[in-house]
């Protein structure tokens, strides 16, 4: 069962909690990391409740007409960062990990596809050296606008797309903890490189076109 799958449960008949909106979402979340014991169920849950709601996060959603953004919303309390991605028409990120962070993943407008696979396997060829294979799909699921996914490094790789050819897409990620690089993986020989985590803007103001351009190409 997909993450999505069992808050949808969890929310289930008359016990589903009231929606809230981003402003709460955002105070509600500084409430949960508080602590050093973070109940990242109960994360999932704040950012299930909340309906997306244009009006709240336009002004955070600074688009690229080549590659999708990152576009920083808040920077938490150093325990977690709330991030808008905008995804243009076809657009899509590079296999990667989450640096040993969690990741939840909402989506805010469109639909997007997440495709997760294994880690790299090591095998070895007749004269014994080591070779890494191409990465094993695990699942493939589409989201669409309010649906809450959750990833970490435990449960794979993954690559997010927008496979629309018409329609962006808006989502809402959560970090925790916050990271500055992760790792990037060729999907037919597995092997990792390291890429640099940017943003294409801060807190709604304007884009930085010389942060945006100087980022990793992937495999849009």
């Amino acid at each position: 069962m997909e993450p999505w799958q069992v808050l949808q449960e969890r929310f289930h008949g008359n016990s589903a909690p009231k929606s809230i909106n981003l402003k709460d979402l955002i105070e509600q979340l500084y409430e949960a990391f508080a602590s050093n014991d973070v109940d990242i169920d109960h994360v999932q849950d704040l950012m299930a409740t909340y309906r997306s709601n244009p009006q709240e996060w336009r002004k955070f959603a600074k688009f690229d007409r080549y590659r999708y953004t990152r576009n920083l919303v808040d920077e938490g309390n150093g325990k977690f960062n709330l991030i808008v991605l905008c995804w243009g028409e076809g657009h899509g990120s590079a296999i990667h990990d989450h640096a040993d962070a969690h990741c939840i993943m909402k989506i805010l407008q469109g639909e997007l596809c997440e495709t997760k696979y294994k880690w790299p396997k090591k095998y070895l060829d007749n004269q014994g050296n080591e070779f890494q294979g191409e990465l094993e799909e695990i699942n493939r699921c589409i989201y669409k606008n309010n649906d809450v996914t959750y990833i970490n490094d435990s449960i794979g790789l993954h690559r997010v797309e927008n496979l629309s050819t018409v329609n962006p897409a808006v989502s809402l990620h959560l970090y925790s903890p916050p990271f500055s690089t992760c790792s990037v993986f060729n999907k037919q020989t597995g092997q990792k490189s390291t890429s640099k985590v940017t943003f294409w803007s801060k807190f709604g103001e304007r884009r930085n076109r010389e942060i945006q351009n100087a980022r990793t190409p992937e495999d849009n």
